[in-house]
């Protein structure tokens, strides 16, 4: 992640200039420090305004995760560390939202594999018949 844009796969390169961070105040303990620094940090990213997506990926997006993206982290005591982690985990969900899933190809099982299963049902039923008593 260098200082202009990120890489979100392949095709989608995310200029920060299109994220939007909101500061605010963590919760939780923590002392005078907690109490006073806004280390909370919630990263935005509107996905209908956006420059780096094309309409294909948009109206993925949106059907996916919505119109706005949103991620929150406050795990860390540094504003700057969670920055980073809430800009990761917008990306992680853009790239979860843009990821295409394959057509699944139906395919038929071998001979070899059939007879196989034959065979083992074979040997499973041969089992239990010598497990039953006399008749």
């Amino acid at each position: 992640m260098d200082g202009e844009s990120i890489r979100v796969t392949r095709s989608v390169v995310l200029p920060l200039a299109e994220v939007t961070f909101r500061f605010s105040r963590s919760s939780g303990p923590g002392g005078q420090h907690a109490q006073k620094s806004e280390t909370r940090v919630e990263a935005l990213f509107d996905v209908e305004s956006s420059q780096a997506l094309t309409d294909t990926q948009k109206r993925r997006v949106i059907s996916r995760a919505g119109p706005v993206l949103r991620a929150v982290a406050q795990d860390e005591r540094s504003q700057l560390r969670n920055r980073e982690l809430a800009l990761e985990r917008l990306v992680d969900q853009l790239r979860r939202a843009l990821r295409v899933e394959r057509k699944r190809v139906p395919t038929k099982p071998s001979a070899a594999a059939r007879e196989r299963r034959l065979e083992q049902k074979r040997r499973r039923s041969d089992t239990k018949r010598l497990r039953r008593p006399p008749s």
